[in-house]
């Protein structure tokens, strides 16, 4: 079977199923190297089932067959560019309040102002990689059908029901591959296990029957998948099921037209009963080792970066380089240097409100080295140069998160000599983390990296400030999450908000939250819609929920909710409303007569 790889002009994405299956056809094909095997073959040791869902988990993280450049399943784009979390992330925040990009790449800016076509190439590798990822599900589904099984002998129970249960994964990775799509693009087509595997033309699906195939695929496969926290770590179990049906319920109105928050309520009770628990520390959630600090135990599915085994210049590594830059000290991030790109707005900054400090901010080397135009005041074991004037004998403690020296305990000045880049904000809320020494509020130029404040979210370092598994700082260990309890907690608050669920336990579930960022608790009577949409910002910044939500709510388009540089403007403008979906590419258009562009493109 030759490996496929997708282009993004001149073929539809939704025919890539039956180019994967065919293994004869050799449109957009790496050329075959010799070493190719038929699916019997490959499928004959029991171990490569388990193999090859592995490879599927690792579609979300992966771009290629080679480290992370070199052998691309989708060219014509960045090979970093087109890797599912990047894209998927670009789409939901950098078309927000959260973010903004100061590259010039290609259109990238576009997302922001809301001026996107239907030939944007970010766009079009997104909705490739979705298909790749349908496509890998399918193929692993045809795969292992009891038919497939008996024809190779395969009898063991134990390994039969162990395929069943691999079977009920990849159909959840496909659904919410679905759901992605849906939530972006919202119709296309729905290609299966038992679509045609010769050329045809998948038919058109509305955004309704796609929902609907999604909604059903959970239902029928919830029963099939492990119990909650007994999966192996990072495999999907039932509380994962209930997460996705849960979000494709709260968002039905904007999907179908039909409200079913109602729907989505047991469903939540059962993530919350599974055992699953907010993690002490907020901030630690984003970290190297979130793997194994705890956080792993508030996380319902994440999609595992390892700086060694899942390189790529997508995902974490991404989300830990991009929004690095100006007079940021890249040692706290673990890194080799930053790319400053991504900075946030005023309008995110203002949801933590003025109940901030501010200490002065001095420059430091990558090795947290405290420095002077002249050279170095400490070394990053705290001794003293000579030129400071202190006690090159004795150990300082300089606390990089506060401006505050110490000898001993006690405290002593900074000197003179050191270079002040300027005043460091700090909130109450430990959820904003954001650097401003150099930095302005206020974006005058989306291109400057300094005009904005600088969010350092994601780290690729441990709790204990060691840098990831690649020492040459180049890719993060940092996982992303998909689905947490906090999320789990906030989308029950909406719900009963709307009419749903118990404004009780609501409230209990969000003074969880908030005491655990260090901001004041709520009553009651505090709990409004805006609230919790400026709550979900808070909390779940920079996680890919922003655009689905502020569409939710009514105020991703239109001129109800402005926010700096919508519409390409400084303080924002209303845009069209037809915004609220991404188009199907033009190339994907040309390629499949049945499918049909979304209103307004």
């Amino acid at each position: 079977m030759k490996k496929i790889q997708i282009k993004l002009i001149g073929i539809s994405l939704f025919m890539m199923t039956m180019l994967f299956s065919s293994c004869t056809d050799d449109l957009n094909q790496s050329p075959d190297n010799g070493d190719s095997v038929s699916s019997d073959e490959l499928f004959k040791d029991p171990a490569a089932y388990k193999q090859n869902l592995a490879k599927l988990y690792a579609g979300f993280a992966t771009t290629g067959q080679q480290g992370p450049a070199g052998s691309p399943d989708i060219s014509g784009i960045d090979e970093g560019t087109s890797q599912y979390i990047r894209g998927f992330w670009m789409m939901q925040e950098l078309t927000t309040d959260e973010a903004v990009i100061a590259w010039n790449d290609g259109t990238i800016k576009d997302f922001h102002s809301q001026t996107w076509s239907s030939s944007d190439t970010f766009i079009a590798a997104t909705f490739a990689r979705f298909s790749f990822q349908i496509v890998n599900c399918n193929e692993f589904l045809r795969q292992t059908t009891d038919a497939k099984l008996a024809a190779r002998g395969l009898t063991d129970a134990a390994t039969l029901a162990e395929i069943k249960t691999f079977r009920a994964e990849a159909r959840f990775l496909r659904a919410m591959t679905y759901w992605h799509l849906v939530d972006t693009f919202g119709a296309g087509s729905i290609v299966t296990e038992d679509s045609p595997t010769t050329f045809y033309y998948p038919e058109y699906a509305s955004r309704a029957q796609i929902y609907k195939f999604i909604d059903d695929e959970l239902t029928a496969i919830t029963p099939l998948l492990k119990a909650p926290k007994s999966n192996e770590a990072y495999r999907v179990d039932q509380a994962a099921a209930w997460m996705l049906q849960a979000k494709l319920y709260m968002n039905a109105k904007v999907y179908i037209g039909t409200d079913h928050y109602a729907e989505a309520v047991p469903l939540l009770d059962k993530v919350i009963a599974s055992g699953y628990a907010l993690h002490n520390n907020y901030n630690q959630l984003f970290l190297a080792d979130n793997n194994k600090n705890g956080a792993q135990n508030e996380f319902i599915f994440a999609i595992s970066f390892d700086g060694i085994n899942t390189q790529t210049y997508g995902g974490t590594t991404f989300l830990v380089h991009a929004p690095v830059g100006g007079a940021m000290t890249i040692g706290e991030f673990g890194i080799a240097g930053g790319w400053g790109g991504v900075r946030t707005t005023s309008s995110f900054v203002n949801f933590f409100g003025a109940n901030s400090s501010s200490f002065d901010f001095y420059k430091f080397d990558k090795n947290y080295k405290l420095i002077n135009d002249k050279g170095l005041l400490f070394d990053s074991n705290g001794k003293a140069s000579d030129q400071a004037g202190f006690d090159i004998n004795k150990t300082y403690v300089f606390n990089s998160k506060n401006g505050v020296i110490t000898l001993n305990g006690v405290v002593v000045d900074v000197p003179a000599a050191a270079v002040k880049v300027g005043p460091q904000k700090l909130w109450t809320d430990t959820r904003i983390d954001a650097f401003t020494p150099g930095q302005s509020l206020e974006i005058a130029d989306i291109g400057s990296f300094t005009d904005g404040y600088a969010l350092q979210k994601f780290k690729n370092v441990d709790v204990n400030g060691v840098s990831g598994s690649d020492k040459t700082g180049n890719f993060a260990d940092t996982d992303f999450p998909i689905f947490r309890l906090a999320d789990a907690y906030l989308m029950y608050a909406e719900c009963a908000i709307r009419g749903a669920g118990s404004m009780s336990n609501a409230t209990t579930y969000v003074n969880a939250v908030r005491t655990r960022a260090h901001a004041t608790t709520i009553n009651q009577g505090d709990l409004t819609l805006n609230f919790i949409l400026d709550e979900r910002a808070r909390e779940l910044h920079w996680e890919g929920h922003r655009r689905t939500d502020l569409i939710r709510f009514g105020k991703f388009t239109g001129g109800s909710y402005l926010w700096p540089w919508k519409g390409n403007v400084a303080n924002g403008t209303s845009t069209q409303t037809f915004r609220d979906l991404f188009p199907i590419p033009a190339g994907a258009l040309g390629s499949n007569q049945n499918l049909k562009q979304n209103p307004g493109y």
